[in-house]
Formats: structure tokens, C-alpha cells, sequence
């Protein structure tokens, strides 16, 4: 899942009237609405499995082994160093 969503803004008191619609307005449109008080946000809205993304996001991050094996990994891909599927298959005899 990728979370370059569009932002939308809503105020406080449009947020309430629509709140209980805003489930299914973002399972359409996939957005995070940024919830105003006097011009500022103060809350996000947003789907579960955003939510749930970010949370994993973060978790991830948090290892330090796991972000430098994922740091290793993207320059072996940018230096060309793959393999084809079919051998990577193999050498986990799926």
C-alpha cells in the first residue's frame, strides 16, 4: 500500500456533522483529513489500514538491524545485484 494520499481539511464543527459518512467518502477516495480549529489541525482522520501501515512503518524503524538490512538491500538493487525470481524461489525451495 502506498501512502501518498490527498489531504483534506475540515474544520471542527464540519467534521462532527460528517463524521459518521466519512468511513465510506474514504474508502472511495482514499484521503487523510486534517480536522481544523481555528485554522490550525489538531486531529487526523484517516482509514484503519493507514493507520495500520503507519504503526508498521514505525515499528520498523525502530530496528536499527532491520533499517540497515533494508538500506543494504536498496543499494544492491541500485548496483543491479538480483536475482531472477525463479532462483530466489528456488534457493527458499518454495
Amino acid at each position: 500500500m502506498t501512502m501518498a494520499r490527498e489531504t483534506k481539511e475540515l474544520t471542527t464543527v464540519d467534521a462532527r456533522r460528517k463524521l459518521t459518512r466519512l468511513p465510506e467518502e474514504l474508502e472511495e477516495t482514499p484521503a487523510t483529513v486534517a480536522v481544523t480549529r481555528r485554522g490550525k489541525p489538531v486531529l487526523a482522520i484517516m482509514t484503519w489500514d493507514d493507520y495500520q501501515a503507519i504503526l508498521e512503518t514505525m515499528e520498523i524503524l525502530s530496528d536499527d538491524k532491520a533499517v540497515e538490512q533494508l538500506r543494504r538491500s536498496i543499494n544492491e538493487v541500485k548496483e543491479g545485484k538480483t536475482i531472477p525470481w525463479q532462483a530466489a524461489k528456488a534457493r527458499l525451495d518454495v
